[in-house]
Order: structure tokens, then sequence, then C-alpha cells
């Protein structure tokens, strides 16, 4: 049996359902196949990122925010609380109402748009045929669609020396749903993941330990950026450990033992869980058949070209399993350019480069761009403008003052190619640069646009200016 679709998406995480919905959108028949399910075994769109990633995380991240701020930073605006406490299930519960009404809107915007949703696993069999398996049993059918997406998403990695036992240790999802606060929480792994879930667990009390195989901290982050991070993380309680290699962790009664190698000096820490969050795989095994010959990398990726065609016709791939950054809003914009390339429009390839990235700790940090250190490598001459958010009125009133913006254009034409943020508002303040920047603006551009006072973005004029030495609001180097 046989069943026909425009374009059919294998998955619906945020690549896959925002292509369904965009095509959907421009008139074509389209079918997602999802199997997702949520903690009470019921089918849920949205992926990793709205079920156990970008969503759940920042909720408990905001909740637990509030509570440290109530405890540590309150009394200079004169507001005091005696004995401050916290209610982790009500936390867990407010995060799962979160995540459940953004699931729960998809699947009213899937309605809306007529879009099929197909609960179970896809395969692709080769140029526009999928082999359908329902989650709900029954037998295979095949779907055919004169256009195939390949969305699959990614997993977390594994390590042999962690085997996780999905209690006390755990993968990123898991350290999202412990039911009480660990006294003592280690996490391999101090990336970004790694980062945000040290950060919500020492705020509610743990004392957390981040152990990274990489002697250099958050090597994708600008130099600048990433040794204020190190030193604000580790001032607030976090001890990150670098080039720390794990070799064992095994669990015994109630702790996990923790054995690992910094150098030549061997290490050990006893814990009362353990994270496990060195990054994340595409999630490509069984996606295809092997005589579909889909075309894979060595690490799993699936190869495409700059439109996200992969070697076979009619056949596309997104988000976390083609190549560039892992982030939700790189996958959607893949979506919306498969969807409009499969309609018969032309839109134009995505520029990696002007991909926003946020981490979501306190102090938060952002960025749009290159570091400054690899656009030095690429020869380009550079003009850098920098402002310290102690410069700033709006910093000041709000009582956060930690951090700077980092402007960088290029020298002989004053183009901008990069914005580096860390403090508050990181996470907003980058979207007005990732606009200059998609714009082609000059650093003149942005210095010359009037900005509101008092405001957190008068930061990112600020640093425009500081490309000349013209900044207003700090003093300028002497030349």
């Amino acid at each position: 049996m046989t069943e026909g679709y425009d374009v059919l998406i294998i998955g619906a995480g945020p690549a896959g359902y925002v292509c369904a919905i965009r095509a959907a959108q421009l008139g074509l028949k389209a079918g997602c196949i999802d199997d997702w399910r949520n903690p009470d075994g019921q089918p849920a769109l949205g992926g990793t990122c709205l079920n156990a990633g970008c969503i759940p995380s920042k909720a408990l991240l905001e909740s637990s925010e509030l509570y440290h701020r109530l405890q540590a930073s309150l009394d200079e605006h004169g507001i005091r609380c005696t004995d401050p406490a916290f209610d982790l299930e009500a936390m867990l519960a407010r995060k799962e109402r979160v995540v459940r009404g953004l699931t729960g809107g998809i699947e009213t915007l899937f309605r809306a748009h007529g879009i099929r949703w197909l609960q179970g696993r896809g395969r692709l069999l080769g140029p526009r045929r999928v082999e359908f398996r329902p989650a709900a049993g029954g037998e295979a059918r095949v779907l055919e669609a004169r256009a195939v997406v390949l969305a699959p998403g990614s997993r977390p990695i594994r390590l042999d020396s962690a085997p996780l036992d999905g209690e006390t240790v755990v993968d990123s999802g898991g350290a999202l749903a412990f039911a009480e606060v660990p006294r003592r929480l280690a996490i391999i792994g101090a990336g970004v993941i790694g980062l945000e879930l040290g950060s919500v667990w020492a705020r509610l009390g743990s004392r957390v330990v981040l152990l990274e195989a990489r002697g250099e901290f958050l090597p994708m982050v600008d130099r600048s950026v990433a040794g204020l991070a190190l030193r604000q993380f580790t001032g607030e309680g976090l001890d990150i450990q670098l080039g720390a290699r794990v070799t064992d962790a095994r669990r015994a009664r109630r702790l996990v033992t923790v054995r690992y190698q910094v150098g030549d000096e061997d290490r050990e820490l006893k814990v009362d869980r353990l994270v496990v969050a060195v990054g994340r795989e595409p999630n490509t095994e069984d996606l295809a058949a092997p005589e579909s010959d889909l075309l894979l990398d060595e690490r799993g990726y699936v190869h495409v070209n700059e439109s996200c065609e992969t070697n076979l016709p009619g056949v596309y791939a997104i988000g976390d399993a083609v190549r560039g950054p892992m982030l939700a809003h790189k996958g959607s914009e893949e979506g919306v350019l498969v969807a409009e390339r499969i309609a018969g429009r032309r839109p134009p390839p995505l520029i990696y480069d002007h991909i926003p990235a946020v981490i979501y700790t306190e102090p938060e940090i952002a960025w749009v761009g290159p570091p400054e250190e690899e656009l030095r490598r690429r020869g380009i001459e550079l003009r850098v403008g920098v402002f310290p958010f102690a410069a700033s009125g709006r910093a000041r009133a709000m009582g956060d003052t930690r951090g700077f913006v980092k402007t960088i254009a290029e020298a002989e034409t004053d183009r901008l190619l990069a914005v580096h943020i860390i403090g508050p508002g990181a996470s907003e303040l980058v979207n007005e640069a990732t606009v200059a920047l998609e714009m082609g603006a000059a650093g003149e551009d942005l210095a010359r646009t009037v900005h509101a006072h008092p405001s957190l973005a008068e930061s990112l004029k600020e640093s425009a200016l500081a490309l000349g030495g013209e900044a207003i609001h700090v003093a300028a180097r002497r030349r």
C-alpha cells in the first residue's frame, strides 16, 4: 500500500516541524513522521529541543535564577526575604507545563495547516520513498512523496567510561528531572549543556564539579569572553577542571565514584549524581536503508550541498543531522529554506557565520560571527571596539554590570564581521547585531543608529563607536 505527499518529513523537531508548516503555507500536502514520547508515554511534537533540551532547561534556569537572586542580590535593591525556600517539585511541574503548552501549540498548528502527523518511525528507502512503521503497531507501509526531508535531530554522545543507569548516571535529559537536589554533582563536559545544567543545580544548592577533557575553556567562544566567563563561573562556585579525562565511573550503593586524569595525575571524586554532557551526535542510525545509497560522512552526518540537498534526487536533510552548528534556530531556517525550494522558490542560502549562538548562564554569553582569533587567522585586518556594561546606565540601575560588548569590523571597509557579548541581556542584544551583519552594515551604521536611553542596547551602539575610538561613555585608550 502506498500513500502520496508533496513533501514528507522524517522528524518533528524545530527543523522538521517548521519545514512542515512552511510547506503547508505554500500549498503543499505535507506529512511529518515522528516517534517522540513524553514522560507519560504520550506522543509529542517538538523533538529534543522542546521536550528535553532548550525549553525545559530554560524553564529551570529561569526558576533557579529567581531563587538565586532572592538569596544573593536583592538586598542592594532594598528587598529582603527571611529564609527563602524553593519547591523543586513545583519547579519541575512548571517546567512540564511550559513544555506541554508549546508542544500542544505545534499540534494545533499542524491541524490548522492540514499537516498529517504520522506517529511512528520513518526510514528512507530511496528517492521519494519512505517506509513508515506506526508506533501503535501494525504493518509497515510505503509512503511516496515528491520530496523527502530528513530531520532526525541528534542524541547525546555516550561514554564507555561512564555508562548511564538512568538514576545516578544520566544524560542531559535526565539531569532536568532529578527528584531532589544532589548534594554533590559532577558533570562530564563544560560546554554549553554542562554549564547550563551546572548553573541550575548550583543555584539550588549542589556542589558542582565540571570535568572538561579539553584544556581550553569554551574553545568556540571569543577568547576575551571565555576568559571572563571562566573567572565569573569559578567565582560563583562552579568547580571547572580543564584537561580532566574521565577513565571510569562506578556506582556503589547511592554514590558514584568518578576516576579521572589531569595530566599525569590520577584523581578520584565521589558524588551523588553524575551527568554525561559531552556533546551530541547526529541521530542517523537506521535513518536510511542501505540500498538507498544515501551519503553519510564518517561521523554520521548526512552529506548536503548549500541548499540542503543530499546526493539523492528529491531528498533533503536539515538540522542537527547536517553540517553547521547544532542549534534549533539554524535547523528551523534550513527547514524554511528547503520548503521554499520544494515549492519552486529560490531562497538565498544561509550564511552560517550570521547564525547567533547563546549560552544561557549568568552572565549570559552570546555571539554572532567568528571569534576575533579566527578572523585574524583568516588574514583579515580588523578594528575592535569594546564597551563595558559597567559604563551602562541601565546595567547599573539593574545592578548587573558584569561583562562587555565587543564589536569587530573589517579595518579597510568598516563592514561588521562579528559581535561578542557577555553580560545582562546578551541573548536579546545579539539579535540586533545579527540583523546588522545580515544586512551588510558597517560599524558606522550601528554607531549612528539612535538607541533608546537608558537601555542595554546602547552598549552595542557604544561598542560600534569604540571601533573608531569615539565611544561617548567610556574613555578611549590613548594612541
